[in-house]
């Protein structure tokens, strides 16, 4: 619910190789030592990166490719990135320069690397593949939900084909969490971490007030799939917890289908966004969809 940092997730010492060294060398480190890059440096500075993706290039060209040096063969468009970098940050400069590695340079020097693996442990939404551009069916809204019933304080969208869901569907889910809600869920799930309850405890934290439950925050996705066409049942949920949100305040929960994995089973981007529009939790969701229960 804080700002990571790539200081806190990459790895060090990095391995590293000079540019006049020859690939087969280059290839022998990255099996020995079961790694997927070297960055390659020279008088100290970083003018490359070399991966398993150059040497299997390298290994299918034509030619006595034993020749070569690092430097024949090395990505000398060489992407960085500061230790002290937000992960979020570090995320879209990967996705951006379609790459997996990022060399952190401080003040010039090389002090760690960072990997897409590393990053989406933390930040689920850099392995998340683009959602599909096929054509797909008009989608209409859907005025009244299959749920058991409403409330006032509730507001929802549901976009959809005719007959269950589809890659492009969506729904938006809005409702208030108040310090009954947190009161109440803290009784139903056992957490009683004063940090939700405790107004003069949490004005200590480095919060310096109360904040509603990461988990009931997130269960607003789960509202928000109940209201999808169909009968909708979760497989999983991946998450990533951004922000806080404050006792009392309102959130929208997004969802989107975004890939058909089986003829039932679908993939959806989630997000909950706090009273002022930021994304505060983030993640995936595959669910499978059913057709609602006869003469139900």
């Amino acid at each position: 619910m804080l700002a990571l940092h790539v200081s806190e997730v990459m790895q060090t010492p990095v391995r590293t190789i000079s540019p006049e060294r020859p690939v087969v060398e280059a290839a022998t480190r990255l099996r020995d030592e079961g790694i997927g890059s070297l960055v390659v440096e020279r008088d100290g500075e970083c003018v490359g990166i070399i991966t398993e993706s150059d040497i299997v290039a390298v290994t299918a060209a034509e030619g006595d490719t034993r020749k070569l040096t690092v430097a024949d063969v090395m990505a000398t468009a060489l992407v960085t990135v500061g230790p002290d970098t937000e992960l979020s940050v570090a995320a879209d400069r990967l996705r951006a320069n379609g790459i997996k590695k990022l060399p952190v340079v401080k003040d010039g020097e090389l002090v760690g690397i960072v990997t897409t693996t590393d990053i989406s442990r933390y930040v689920p939404h850099v392995t998340r593949p683009e959602p599909s551009t096929d054509a797909r069916p008009e989608r209409r809204r859907f005025t009244r939900p299959d749920t058991q019933y409403e409330d006032d304080d509730w507001e929802f969208d549901s976009y959809g084909v005719a007959d269950g869901i589809d890659v492009g569907d969506h729904v938006r889910f809005s409702k208030t969490l108040s310090a009954t809600d947190v009161e109440r869920f803290a009784e139903i799930s056992g957490d009683t971490n004063r940090l939700h309850l405790d107004e003069e405890f949490a004005e200590r934290s480095r919060f310096g007030r109360r904040i509603v439950h990461g988990t009931l925050v997130s269960g607003i996705i789960s509202a928000a799939l109940a209201r999808l066409p169909g009968l909708t049942i979760y497989l999983s949920q991946e998450l990533s917890y951004r922000g806080p949100v404050d006792v009392g305040e309102r959130v929208t929960a997004h969802c989107e289908v975004v890939e058909q994995l089986r003829e039932d089973r679908f993939r959806l981007s989630t997000s909950v966004d706090d009273g002022e529009g930021n994304c505060v939790v983030e993640g995936d969701a595959v669910v499978i969809s059913d057709p609602i229960p006869e003469d139900a």
